[in-house]
């Protein structure tokens, strides 16, 4: 990871950008098409929220992650079974990515991808340079994997809802605080991404238990104080954390978001450039966006980046 230069406190907002191209893909019609009769509704959908994320936000610095495969990663070397329940996405969706990519940078934005690691992992990680230095992100998505990123200096932005995330929210959401979500997802799974937790234990019990055990390592060092917890069904629950634990270390490990993707958390190379209006014309032209194109070469930045830092 690179260094990030000295500079003032800068916010820089991290884009998740698959549950927005997915949104677009089920939300917008089929009969969206280029002029040459490609599907173009998942693209159209997609450069729609970022530019209102942009005309609302107004941010002076902006990386949007993708996901390269949308079903694989490199937890299915720890786990095979991770996402493998998933579909594989349709050809017509999967022929849009590279274009969603294109139409971010086009925007100005720094775009990460990579083969291995997941856009939650290469927003992990971006996260952990900037604040280990005195910046602040904010995470725009509606998975809740990102909710454990969490902190006084992170907010999680549900942009669609208009919700946003802080520590006190996340608890109040989840039941559990930031940093315990992955040992949360380690106790009750998450069937959306095939991670098993522990046979038996539901999303209550996994809160009940959080309430009163830091986490999984001492939850697990001080079992034999299960069966007197005030949890409803906790003598059997013992026995079930016991048989599980394994399982249990394992989700924790698949659900846990990766620091170390292969990004670098740069605050110079994550500002905010001006828009690539032949770039953007040129993808809006081919891709039949009559009413964005307009949209895009009306966008005037509220700020100028200069340097790393933002100028009113």
């Amino acid at each position: 990871m690179s260094p990030i230069p000295s500079s003032p406190p800068s916010t820089v907002y991290l884009v998740d950008a698959s549950p927005y191209i997915f949104r677009a893909w089920f939300s917008l019609p089929s009969s969206m098409v280029s002029p040459a009769g490609e599907p173009v509704a998942a693209v159209y959908g997609f450069t729609a929220f970022l530019l209102k994320l942009l005309e609302a936000e107004r941010p002076t610095h902006l990386a949007v992650a993708f996901d390269e495969s949308l079903n694989t990663s490199f937890r299915n070397e720890i786990y095979p079974a991770y996402k493998a329940q998933r579909e594989l996405p349709p050809p017509e969706l999967e022929a849009q990515l590279k274009a969603c990519q294109d139409m971010a940078a086009a925007l100005g934005a720094t775009t990460c991808v990579d083969d291995r690691y997941e856009a939650d992992d290469l927003i992990g990680t971006l996260v952990a340079g900037l604040t280990a230095v005195g910046h602040r992100a904010v995470v725009v998505s509606s998975d809740k994997d990102l909710a454990q990123l969490v902190s006084p200096e992170v907010q999680l932005y549900d942009f669609a809802r208009e919700v946003r995330y802080g520590p006190r929210e996340v608890v109040e959401k989840f039941g559990v605080r930031p940093e315990q979500i992955p040992d949360f997802l380690g106790l009750a799974g998450d069937a959306v991404d095939n991670i098993p937790g522990v046979a038996g234990v539901g999303a209550k019990s996994a809160v009940a238990l959080l309430a009163h055990f830091r986490d999984l390592d001492e939850l697990f060092t001080r079992l034999d104080e299960v069966p007197s917890l005030p949890i409803r069904g906790a003598k059997s629950l013992a026995g079930k954390l016991a048989a599980g634990r394994q399982e249990a270390l394992l989700s924790r490990r698949l659900a846990t978001i990766a620091r170390d993707a292969p990004v670098a958390a740069d605050l110079g190379e994550l500002a905010l450039a001006a828009i690539d209006h032949r770039r953007a014309d040129e993808l809006c032209d081919r891709l039949g966006f009559g009413s964005l194109r307009q949209r895009i070469r009306s966008f005037t930045p509220k700020a100028t980046v200069v340097g790393g830092s933002s100028l009113p």
